[in-house]
């Protein structure tokens, strides 16, 4: 059975230019439940320590630096199906192959700086989620 739970953040570019509430409103309309949301920012330590799985690949140290940058807003959603159906709704990591209408789309600058964060698998998902929350900030 597939999980109904997916991680995302809302990245440092989307906050800064002022699209959380477009990104939050088309995830809603999208039908997910947000069952935990905190807005924070990462140190590059705990960047680092969350995408750590690319540690090896040569973005990894502008990726960290990226995401330090600013405030992000992370978020656990629900919803049926939720990884496939969020990976469908945010779009292409980079923006100009992601489909119209999609979260990428509207509110990507590039590949480096494409607005949203969205688990890859059920696992990575879980994993993610609980970097962030805490069992009490899950609802």
């Amino acid at each position: 059975m597939a999980n109904n739970r997916t991680f995302t953040m809302i990245k440092p570019d989307a906050v800064e230019n002022g699209h959380i509430g477009g990104i939050l409103a088309q995830i809603n309309a999208a039908g997910f439940r947000i069952v935990a949301m905190k807005m924070t920012r990462l140190s590059s330590e705990k960047a680092g320590e969350f995408y750590a799985v690319h540690k090896e690949r040569p973005f990894y140290g502008e990726l960290v630096e990226f995401m330090s940058s600013g405030h992000i807003v992370a978020a656990i959603l629900e919803k049926a199906n939720a990884v496939e159906d969020f990976r469908k709704l945010i779009g292409a990591t980079n923006p100009a192959n992601a489909e119209e209408g999609t979260i990428r789309k509207k509110y990507a600058e590039s590949v480096g700086r494409n607005a949203v964060h969205g688990s890859d698998s059920d696992e990575n998902a879980e994993i993610e989620g609980n970097f962030f929350f805490s069992g009490l900030e899950k609802f």
